[in-house]
């Protein structure tokens, strides 16, 4: 495995990285501005990024978009509709289902969902937002079509994916949430001394990115794997991304709330909401102990 990313790679990832720090919405207040949704939704669908997987983009690709989407709390359909579209190339505004909910459906028509092999389809109804105010979700309304099916081997591989997909949007949101830590220890005061400068916050911080760097070298290798190991390796990979990244993810985030203080258990708080996102991740598609056989303490 080469871990170094290919020219067009680092494109790709300054590209999304971009548009998430231009249009993401940057305060809490953002998520509510429709306009900026509107400009933001309109981006996101010029790039053609929702389609990367079935427009030959490898796991790594993927990855890279959905981690830099994760950062800038990126709060219109890509996750769901980049799965959806592996599983039924070529439909728009469709997104994924996954325990008869559709996921990351603002604006979607349509549900897919895997089962057993078979491609099923419905009709979604309205979305609505829950603990992740970044993405909502929407109920399944009617009898599910079957519109194909996928080859066992396929439908592992998908499922990799799933796992890498998640496992990215978790990192990413890692990030963001330290980067946002960082930036209110960098100019927080007390005792007329920034608050970074202090060992006990220095050392949350530390021990956060510690993690994040963890977290970004088991994604890289199962980002890696879904291409270029067979499906059950590929899974395996993934399952360990996924739990070491939904640990570390969730560690990440509540310590960008701690190193807020007292600011950071306000609703006005960007940090509250790279929470409610890492536990979101962390609910699809979820990966137990007992499924993997490396041993993580």
């Amino acid at each position: 495995m080469d871990v170094r990313l290919t020219a067009e790679q680092r494109q790709l990832r300054g590209a999304a990285a971009r548009l998430a720090d231009d249009l993401g919405p940057g305060s809490v207040l953002g998520l509510e501005d429709g306009d900026r949704l509107a400009r933001l939704e309109k981006a996101v669908e010029a790039t053609g990024w929702r389609t990367l997987r079935t427009d030959g983009a490898s796991g790594v690709e993927v990855a890279l978009v959905v981690e830099e989407f994760g950062r800038g709390l990126v709060d219109v359909p890509m996750l769901g509709p980049l799965l959806a579209d592996d599983l039924w190339p070529g439909t728009p505004s469709a997104t994924v289902v996954v325990d008869g909910v559709a996921r990351d459906a603002r604006g979607m028509r349509w549900g897919a969902a895997l089962e057993g092999g078979q491609v099923l389809v419905a009709d979604i109804g309205p979305s609505a937002p829950g603990a992740d105010l970044t993405r909502h979700d929407a109920v399944v309304r009617g009898t599910p079509e079957r519109v194909g099916d996928l080859s066992r081997e396929a439908a592992d591989r998908w499922h990799a994916l799933a796992l890498v997909a998640t496992c990215a949007d978790l990192v990413g949101t890692a990030r963001g949430a330290h980067a946002l830590a960082l930036e209110h220890a960098r100019i927080r005061e007390q005792y007329g001394r920034r608050i970074g400068s202090y060992q006990a916050v220095a050392h949350l911080l530390a021990e956060a990115l510690a993690l994040i760097e963890g977290s970004v070298s088991v994604l890289r290798h199962a980002a890696w794997a879904v291409d270029e190991l067979s499906p059950a390796e590929a899974i395996a990979a993934a399952r360990v991304a996924k739990l070491y990244s939904a640990r570390a993810a969730r560690t990440v985030c509540e310590t960008a709330v701690q190193v807020h203080g007292g600011i950071g258990n306000t609703w006005e708080c960007l940090a509250h909401v790279h929470l409610r996102r890492a536990l979101t991740s962390t609910a699809l598609f979820p990966v137990r102990l007992e499924e993997i056989d490396l041993g993580l303490s």
